[in-house]
């Protein structure tokens, strides 16, 4: 099957954007990914073994945290499996920061 690897991880697989495994499961392509790309692992993974909460994968455009199996479904060598790290952060617009004209604090005021 084939792997799809998103930008920000590329560093940590030679800057391949994809990445061919011979797994029967979700997990064991995991396995198999951060076996042969070990620096991949500490993204993924807590150290619990666990897959990381900000790490969403999709097996055929399907979100693995909704199929019945999760990580235990079974994959062909047609499927693509999907990893795409949720992103976070940002600023809230400009239009919502005012000052506290009074303190000199931002404030979330709708006057000027």
């Amino acid at each position: 099957m084939q792997v799809f690897i998103p930008t920000p991880l590329r560093p940590y697989v030679a800057g391949k954007d994809s990445i061919e495994v011979n797994a029967s499961t979700v997990a064991e392509a995991l396995k198999q990914l951060t076996e042969e790309h070990p620096d991949l692992r500490k993204h993924l993974f807590t150290p619990e073994g666990k897959i990381r909460a900000f790490v969403n994968l999709y097996l055929n455009d399907e979100d693995v945290r909704y199929l019945s199996a999760r990580e235990a479904t079974a994959v062909t060598s047609a499927d693509t499996l999907t990893i795409i790290p949720s992103i976070a952060g940002g600023q809230a617009s400009t239009s919502m920061q005012r000052q506290d004209h009074s303190q000199g604090r931002p404030c979330l005021c709708s006057g000027s």
